[in-house]
């Protein structure tokens, strides 16, 4: 985890890459419970008989923006910036999905910082490249630039 004092000394890092989180387990009850919540209850999420035997991946498969979601809580454990008074999700750009996420596959979050421009109102447009690799997977199961809006906190 690296800790920034302040945005601007995150913006002094654009273009490199600030680390990788821990390897997690993106499990069927997390899978289903994305089912649950969004409604998409596609048999490759949820069936974990019928994608055994029909499956070109032989498992159920995390939903692609299940796997997106999880983005802003592997990019936390990356990077702080204190002296923060507020950060607001902008939006995502140049999102893909090269690769399934089979369910109790195990992930981890890579890191880049693509951009950090300041605003007229005080803040930084910051953009982010996220890949998302899957362990032991020859091709990650997401790759997206995440754009942010932070704002410094007063002195």
């Amino acid at each position: 985890m690296q800790v920034f004092e302040s945005v601007a000394a995150l913006a002094d890092r654009v273009g490199e890459e600030l680390g990788t989180t821990e390897w997690m387990a993106v499990t069927q009850d997390m899978i289903d419970a994305f089912a649950d919540v969004t409604g998409d209850r596609q048999w490759i999420h949820i069936d974990v008989a019928r994608a055994r035997t029909e499956s070109p991946f032989g498992t159920t498969v995390a939903h692609g923006f299940l796997t997106l979601s999880l983005v802003p809580m592997l990019m936390q454990q990356i990077f702080r910036i204190e002296k923060v008074a507020q950060s607001i999700n902008y939006g995502s750009d140049r999102i893909r999905f090269p690769a399934p996420v089979p369910a109790g596959a195990r992930i981890r979050g890579r890191h880049r910082l693509k951009a950090a421009d300041p605003l007229p109102d005080g803040g930084f447009r910051l953009v982010h490249h996220m890949t998302v690799e899957v362990e032991n997977g020859d091709k990650p199961g997401c790759v997206a630039e995440v754009i942010s809006v932070i704002y410094p906190a007063a002195d």
